[in-house]
């Protein structure tokens, strides 16, 4: 038996357990870090341009008669991406020019309708009326 082998420290319980606790550190560690990484390097998706969506026809539209649209739109949230409906008044106020208006009044974010008989938009939630171009009155 040679001196080297004699004084060999032999491996023991504990330094079993050091090195199974720091391993299992490291895949913690790593398993936070990538995803945290990931979010760093590569942000997500950003709106480069307003879009513009085809909420339907409007050639059936008459001159300051609006009309609650329905229609679906895309929508891109960081790496999600829905496809959600929607609703938007459109007022044909003269041959050339559309508007189309959110359906919440800009106040409460109420949904509010067209009143027919008084011929403006009238928001339930606080009485408010909106002329058709969308004036507060």
């Amino acid at each position: 038996m040679s001196v080297g082998e004699i004084f060999q420290p032999r491996p023991t319980r504990r330094a079993l357990y050091v090195s199974i606790i720091y391993g299992l550190w490291s895949l913690i560690t790593a398993a936070l870090a990538i995803p945290a990484g990931i979010y760093l390097l590569f942000p997500p998706r950003t709106k480069k341009a307003p879009e513009w969506l085809v909420a339907g026809d409007v050639s059936h539209l008459r001159i300051k008669e609006p009309e609650e649209m329905v229609f679906r739109r895309t929508r891109v949230d960081g790496w999600k991406i829905t496809s959600e409906k929607s609703t938007a008044w459109v007022v044909k106020l003269s041959e050339q020019t559309l508007v189309a208006f959110a359906p919440q009044c800009t106040h409460l974010g109420c949904a509010y309708h067209w009143d027919e008989r008084q011929k403006n938009f009238l928001c339930p939630c606080h009485n408010s009326s909106f002329s058709v171009e969308g004036a507060v009155l």
